[in-house]
């Protein structure tokens, strides 16, 4: 993932990903154009994965806390 990516929020790069999608699946677009779009798209959806595993692993946390000693 690239800096620019890191520095995007979930909301957003899955907003931009909304977007893209969109003009994929609308297509018109050159061969270029579509592989430039891919690259982006693949790149927004890695942005996504790392923002959800990150809550998971927090939600994960958060709740082994609460859990009593002793018990699994």
């Amino acid at each position: 993932m690239t800096e620019a990516g890191t520095a995007l929020g979930y909301e957003q790069a899955r907003d931009e990903l909304i977007e893209v999608v969109r003009k994929l699946e609308a297509g018109g677009t050159s061969l270029e154009d579509s592989l430039a779009l891919w690259e982006r798209g693949e790149e927004l959806a890695k942005v996504c994965r790392h923002w959800l595993e990150g809550a998971r692993a927090r939600l994960d946390s958060a709740l082994a806390a609460r859990e009593p000693a002793g018990e699994e």
